[in-house]
């Protein structure tokens, strides 16, 4: 798939690509950390927010991933349209803390999504579009259908849909065993992210990949299967751009410490007996959501009856968009930011930036 020689962006014969990771600050314009609960029993959830004006997109992330997947779509939807964006961590996913880590029911993680919004823009929110993908997708769908966000008013869901997830929950743990136990670096994840087709955007690897693995050392570090998923000509010593909650604040450097390697932060395989629940019924949950919806896919062949017969019947709009992995919005985050840019205009959500009206959304003219 990558020819290790050659450099995409420079267009050079030789040199090795840079798989480098890249700070959340080149795409988001704020990182926080937002507090929910009393100070005895308190939850952390790390968010990344941009734009100060127009609707709120809540977006959350996939199963394993971060709220740095969407960094680059992030930046690339806040030069569409006049919006606001608020990427969270999940409970048990990326820099959240939370008490009761390993509880990834839809209750408890949509009821998480209220009480960040609730916590960072008070009782009256601005009018919320609930952005998910995969599992967020699946949370995103249990919020809106619910009253924990009355704000709501449109709903897209990229990349899942009951029928295929159910299908593929049987081999699930089969996928997980095949991944890397460890990496030697923040590098040689972002590579294997890469050539292995999890992430085909390496821009969006570069930034999103430091979310899911954290570095281990001492016990952890001795026993855990060092991987060096390709070549090691690979760029060393980039570690020092993140600590265990990959601030921006530049730590001292590891790359002396050969016991130093580094891990998924979180055990997806524990979280099996949630899987159902996040998945069984959201078709026709998802259907009777009463608000404007758009479900992005990678392949027309994702969709199962119940939404087959929805779309012909018109109650939400779709769009496919090939060529691309699971990772839609990070394998095509311009696809994306344009396809979601439309729906908002349309709805009468947000306003098209004047550079971008004329010449990306016709209609607008």
């Amino acid at each position: 798939m990558w020819e290790e020689n050659f450099d995409t962006e420079n267009h050079g014969v030789g040199r090795k690509r840079d798989y480098s990771p890249v700070s959340w600050s080149e795409y988001f314009e704020m990182m926080d950390d937002v507090v929910v609960g009393s100070a005895e029993n308190k939850d952390v959830f790390r968010v990344y927010k941009s734009g100060v004006d127009g609707p709120l997109l809540v977006l959350l992330h996939g199963g394993g991933h971060s709220a740095l997947s969407w960094a680059v779509f992030t930046a690339a939807m806040t030069s569409r349209v006049t919006c606001r964006v608020l990427a969270m961590d999940l409970r048990g996913h990326g820099a959240t803390q939370v008490k009761h880590s390993d509880d990834l029911s839809t209750q408890t993680m949509s009821r998480d999504v209220a009480n960040v919004v609730r916590a960072t823009y008070g009782e009256i929110p601005p009018p919320i579009v609930l952005v998910g993908h995969s599992m967020g997708g699946a949370i995103a769908v249990h919020a809106a259908s619910g009253t924990l966000l009355p704000s709501v008013v449109g709903l897209v869901v990229i990349d899942v849909v009951e029928g295929s997830a159910m299908d593929v929950l049987h081999s699930m743990q089969n996928f997980l065993r095949g991944r890397p136990k460890s990496f030697k670096s923040i590098d040689h994840a972002i590579e294997w992210s890469v050539k292995s087709g999890q992430i085909r955007n390496l821009e969006s690897a570069k930034v999103s990949m430091v979310g899911q693995v954290r570095r281990c050392e001492g016990e952890d570090g001795d026993t855990a299967e060092q991987v060096s998923p390709v070549t090691e000509g690979v760029a060393e010593g980039h570690e020092e751009f993140y600590d265990l909650n990959y601030v921006t604040d530049k730590a001292e450097s590891t790359s002396s410490e050969p016991s130093s390697v580094y891990s998924w932060r979180i055990d997806l395989s524990k979280a099996e007996k949630y899987w159902d629940g996040w998945f069984r019924g959201i078709s026709n949950l998802f259907l009777s959501c009463n608000v404007p919806k758009l479900l992005l896919l990678a392949g027309i062949d994702r969709l199962d009856r119940d939404l087959t017969i929805g779309q012909m019947q018109g109650k939400f709009m779709m769009q496919v968009l090939p060529p691309c992995g699971h990772a839609v919005h990070e394998d095509t985050p311009d696809k994306v930011a344009d396809a979601l840019a439309s729906f908002m205009i349309r709805h009468k959500f947000a306003e098209a930036r004047s550079e971008t009206k004329s010449s990306s959304y016709p209609f607008m003219r």
